[in-house]
């Protein structure tokens, strides 16, 4: 990845431009990174992992629910005294 200082990126804006078409540019203030600029292709590849990234979180949001649901409708309540029985049973 090449890196731009701000002050070049100000003064040679039309290659920082022509480069990001290319690869990611790192723009830094100080020695910080401060930006990164990157081509229109690349950015529509990040929004597009992020949609699939957050349907994939309500899929499983949704899936987690569901099972949850399932396990509280299937499974018999144990009293006290079923509690102790399982555990003697298991001595």
């Amino acid at each position: 990845m090449i890196t731009f200082t701000s002050v070049e990126a100000q003064n040679r804006f039309g290659e920082l431009i022509d480069r990001c078409q290319r690869e990611p540019v790192e723009v830094t203030r100080r020695g910080r990174t401060v930006a990164y600029v990157i081509s229109e292709h690349d950015m529509q590849e990040l929004v597009d992992l992020r949609k699939r990234r957050e349907a994939a979180s309500r899929w499983y949001s949704q899936y987690r629910s569901q099972v949850a649901a399932q396990a509280q409708g299937d499974a018999p309540a144990l009293t006290d005294a079923d509690v102790n029985r399982l555990v003697h049973e298991l001595r």
